[in-house]
């Protein structure tokens, strides 16, 4: 695949500023009108609002099991970063790519759109299906939207290739994970008065121990899978704030923390156990004082864990397409749990750029890793024409 066509493809893409806290409606119009003109049947699902959709394009027939090939249109920000260029202008440099997304993860969808023209001309016998959502980096939510509506098809996909950046490697794992904010209510009373009160900032510190007691165990002697980095689930605090003076008992708290839980262990029951601590440990000892002082928990989002076996079809069918004969599991999390777990198709992650750069000011892609998941595209595209 001639990586120019990929490079054009994707400097149009990044000029879109798709921020998740955007629209991403001009994007997929703009995707549209690339595929359109070449027969694939398009399809929008929207978000409740109409002002985000989720895009999904197939070519070739329609009756039977295909492949998907998945990625998400938006970005997150770049407030607030160096940016050594403008960061929605695609800038090349040494063989590298720098723009935001270029590497997380626009480069896959330019080289869909690439490949795109050969898809149509090949004789297929199974359909491409490409899954382009929307809010992704903001807890996978634009995903179950497009889940749920291939729950509805009556042709299940044969194998679902997720292209978050791995530097072209098979990855068939990732950690679940649960994103949680937790609002503690007080009771306030001058400070001189403070056992009258109740102070919501010690009362999240006492539960903010209880998460770091839960990350601990995990780490000290928690089940373990040695293809992760970090090979046991992890609990983490992100956020913690309130209180407004220092001689005013404060009334109100926030905590913003999280559970990423390898395929052993269940991210909601971790999520209970802490929960259970706040109700059973805390809260009797608030509301002995107040009695509507307490916790107020959100998953606010969230998304299921990978867990592939290594000796799946999809997985030694997609070494083969990307000549690797490795696997890995990675940290991060994706939309490939969604369509493994909820919509039940095989899937693995696999695509171009290395996600160290990705989030980061002055993100960038080497051009070589889009050759390479072009290659990679193109032997999805001879597959599929064998049937």
């Amino acid at each position: 695949m001639d990586s120019d066509r990929i490079v054009a493809h994707l400097r149009d893409l990044v000029a879109f500023d798709t921020t998740s806290r955007n629209s991403n409606l001009p994007i997929v119009d703009h995707i549209e009108g690339v595929l359109r003109p070449l027969g694939f049947a398009l399809e929008r699902v929207p978000d409740a609002t109409g002002a985000k959709a989720n895009l999904w394009a197939t070519i070739g027939p329609a009756d039977v099991p295909g492949y998907v090939l998945s990625g998400h249109t938006d970005v997150v920000p770049v407030d607030g970063q160096a940016w050594e260029s403008d960061p929605f202008a695609l800038t090349e440099k040494n063989g590298r790519l720098y723009g935001r997304g270029a590497c997380d993860m626009k480069g896959f969808l330019a080289v869909c759109l690439a490949a795109a023209p050969a898809m149509a001309r090949a004789d297929l016998k199974r359909p491409i299906h490409l899954a382009f959502s929307y809010d992704e980096e903001v807890g996978c939510v634009g995903a179950r939207g497009l889940v749920a509506r291939l729950q509805e098809k009556p042709v299940r996909p044969l194998a679902c290739f997720v292209g978050e950046p791995t530097r072209m490697g098979v990855v068939v794992g990732h950690k679940g994970k649960r994103s949680v904010a937790v609002t503690v209510r007080g009771h306030t009373v001058h400070s001189s008065l403070a056992p009258q009160g109740v102070n919501a900032v010690e009362f999240a510190a006492l539960l903010v121990a209880k998460i770091r007691a839960v990350a601990d165990r995990l780490a000290a002697g928690g089940a373990r899978d040695g293809l992760y980095d970090v090979p046991f689930s992890t609990a983490h605090v992100g956020v913690l704030k309130g209180g407004t003076a220092l001689n005013i008992v404060s009334d109100r708290a926030e905590i913003l923390f999280e559970v990423r839980a390898i395929g052993a262990d269940d991210p909601d029951a971790l999520l209970a156990e802490i929960e259970a601590h706040a109700r059973e440990a805390l809260e009797p000892r608030m509301q002995a004082v107040d009695p509507q002082a307490g916790f107020s928990f959100d998953v606010y989002a969230g998304f299921p864990g990978l867990d592939t076996a290594p000796e799946a079809e999809v997985v030694t069918l997609a070494k083969r397409l990307a000549g690797r004969n490795e696997h890995s599991k990675v940290a991060y999390g994706t939309e490939a749990g969604l369509f493994s777990e909820l919509a039940g198709i095989p899937t693995v992650v696999i695509g171009p750029g290395d996600i160290a750069q990705a989030h980061q000011a002055n993100e960038w892609i080497e051009r070589s890793e889009l050759e390479a998941c072009g290659r990679f595209v193109g032997e999805v595209v001879r597959e599929a024409t064998r049937g």
